[in-house]
């Protein structure tokens, strides 16, 4: 998708660059007998502000964009980014507690549930608000009902998409059971 944009960025800039001249250059070829119409002013207020326009320059392509498959694609280096650690305390469930390593592109690790783990992350960064929210913990002064979901205790450490992850999950209230619950299954279900 960013390729797409690259090409569609630096295409119509490459018309452009090449049709600018063109418009202001006038004839003065055998074949022609006075100057190119254009719909730039010649009298009038506007008239004055004519810059000297030259060819455009040309866009260099950012690293990464379009190297034609060579190296890691935008998507690739995503996932290929993520590695977390991952500690539970008292889940309750059993195999659950102790601590995971996850790798994601591809999927490697001492993560019990890995596959469906990196496929809940990738869900999560594929929209705006997942990227933002998936992390981050519940802002203080948040009211929250006081539900009780358990001893439940999580600790995630790593890199996600490139992004610094360092944070912490519980089960004391209902927007931390919310929250854990939004994790899962980097998490173990606990319901």
């Amino acid at each position: 998708m960013l390729r797409r944009l690259a090409l569609s960025a630096v295409v119509p800039l490459a018309v452009l660059a090449a049709a600018v001249p063109a418009s202001t250059a006038t004839a003065s070829g055998a074949a022609s007998s006075g100057p190119v119409p254009s719909a730039v002013p010649t009298s009038g207020p506007f008239a004055a502000a004519r810059p000297a326009l030259g060819p455009l320059p040309m866009p260099l392509p950012l690293p990464g964009f379009l190297d034609d498959g060579e190296g890691t694609g935008a998507g690739e280096a995503d996932e290929a980014r993520t590695r977390l650690t991952v500690s539970v305390e008292n889940s309750g469930v059993p195999g659950a507690d102790g601590t995971f390593e996850l790798e994601c592109g591809p999927t490697g690790g001492t993560h019990p549930e890995g596959q469906a783990a990196c496929d809940r992350l990738a869900e999560a960064g594929g929209t705006r608000a997942g990227r933002q929210e998936l992390f981050r913990e519940t802002p203080e002064g948040t009211m929250c009902t006081m539900i009780h979901g358990g001893d439940a205790f999580a600790r995630i450490v790593g890199t996600w998409e490139g992004r610094a992850v360092d944070t912490t999950a519980s089960r004391r209230d209902g927007c931390e059971i919310a929250r854990w619950n939004s994790l899962v299954p980097v998490l173990p279900d606990v319901r």
